[in-house]
């Protein structure tokens, strides 16, 4: 048997693997924020009303500490919106969105693997252990009022006998 015909096959796998793997890697792999030259940041000048407006949904009248952001990414933004109204209006916003289930808490929330809300000053809402989450795919319920929302979760956080904090995330 000829060696230089068994050794051939092994050169292109190797030489295959070697160029798969070198091409994989990206610029900037140092920087969480940058993939192959793309990056991830804080749009300038955007904040509640342009994150409402994506989720198609009103901050209530009388909402405090009213705080939104976009995080304008390679592929998809992430649109934020938080305030603090009373517990009853806060339900019928997440009732609003169509969740296949209400409002509950979750026994194993972790952490997002990236800041989002402290990016407006606030602690994530995941990590508050009395705050209840409700998320949905609004095309996924037919929902045409967010036909260009993949996805929009809320989750609602009582501080108080009067106040509510609602954190809405979407994308």
């Amino acid at each position: 048997m000829n060696t230089r015909h068994t050794l051939l096959p092994s050169l292109f796998v190797a030489l295959g693997a070697t160029l798969l793997v070198t091409s994989c890697s990206t610029v900037g792999a140092d920087d969480p924020d940058v993939s192959g030259g793309r990056t991830s940041h804080w749009g300038k000048d955007v904040g509640a009303p342009e994150a409402s407006a994506f989720m198609k949904v009103e901050v209530p009248e009388g909402a405090a500490e009213v705080k939104g952001a976009v995080q304008v990414n390679p592929q998809e933004d992430i649109y934020l919106l938080s305030f603090v109204t009373d517990e009853k209006t806060a339900v019928r916003m997440a009732e609003d969105l169509r969740p296949e289930q209400p409002l509950r808490t979750r026994d194993h929330d972790l952490p997002p693997a990236t800041e989002l809300f402290g990016h407006l000053g606030l602690a994530e809402p995941q990590t508050e252990k009395s705050a209840r989450w409700a998320g949905v795919c609004p095309p996924c319920v037919g929902d045409e009022r967010r036909s260009e929302v993949a996805w929009i979760e809320i989750h609602v956080l009582e501080l108080d006998a009067e106040k509510t904090r609602v954190y809405m995330q979407a994308f």
